[in-house]
């Protein structure tokens, strides 16, 4: 089976959701990098607090699967240098890292302070328009998101049509539990920023730490009405969030 027309993916993806329900994370993802998506699909990772899980399965299955990382000029220092470490430690061969336009920021936040002012203005030209340009010419992607991080992704599928591709999520149905198990069994390093209390990890000025017993994204965007930075909307979505 092949991925030939984009504007079929909302039937292809019931599809694939009807023929893979039943297998496992594992399984799901040597299926898409194997067998439906060959050469069409990657990983988009953010080398955050449970990124690791997603990125040794790969390992296992293909070094060479594209990863990408969009480094948005926000970042922790941590994280790029658990990036590395990850990267090194996992024998990957095809991180590519994704910048925003330096013609988009100049125009758009050229003193750098666009996040205090219009946070999802501040996303999307850092982070949701440099993924769509890197995107192009992929069938799939992978993302590692998960139900019991509540709000938008309680019933998370596993398989699910966006914007003329198909988006994974393997771990969409695991708990904490699973996650912890899955690095304790791999010896997997954790995020540096996790034992102070950074249980989910994007841009530094838009990152807190969460208190003992909260909302794992709790620390995320804090006080705002905000809980995502918009790759996971429809692109027309993102774009009327940023108020484009």
């Amino acid at each position: 089976m092949s991925y030939l027309d984009p504007d079929l993916s909302g039937p292809w993806a019931a599809v694939l959701s009807d023929r893979y329900g039943r297998a496992d994370a594992q399984q799901l993802l040597t299926a898409m990098v194997h067998d439906v998506f060959p050469g069409r699909i990657a990983l988009v990772s953010s080398f955050g607090a449970e990124s690791a899980v997603l990125l040794h399965m790969l390992s296992e299955i293909d070094r060479h699967i594209p990863v990408l990382f969009v480094d948005t000029g926000k970042l922790f220092g941590e994280t790029k240098r658990y990036r590395d470490q990850l990267v090194a430690r996992l024998g990957l061969t095809n991180l590519q890292t994704i910048s925003p336009d330096p013609n988009a920021l100049s125009g758009k936040d050229p003193k750098g302070l666009l996040f205090a002012q219009n946070p999802d203005a501040c996303c999307y030209w850092r982070k949701v328009e440099p993924l769509e340009r890197a995107l192009k010419g992929y069938g799939a992607w992978i993302s590692g998101r998960k139900q019991f991080h509540g709000g938008a992704r309680t019933h998370l599928k596993r398989i699910e049509a966006a914007d003329k591709r198909i988006k994974i999520s393997p771990l969409a149905d695991w708990s904490r539990a699973d996650i912890e198990r899955y690095f304790d069994r791999h010896d997997l390093p954790k995020h540096p920023l996790e034992a102070d209390g950074y249980l989910s990890i994007g841009c530094m000025p838009c990152t807190q730490r969460v208190a003992p017993g909260g909302d794992i994204r709790s620390g995320r965007w804090s006080g705002l009405d905000k809980t995502e930075c918009g790759i996971h909307l429809s692109l027309s979505n993102a774009r009327k969030q940023a108020s484009l």
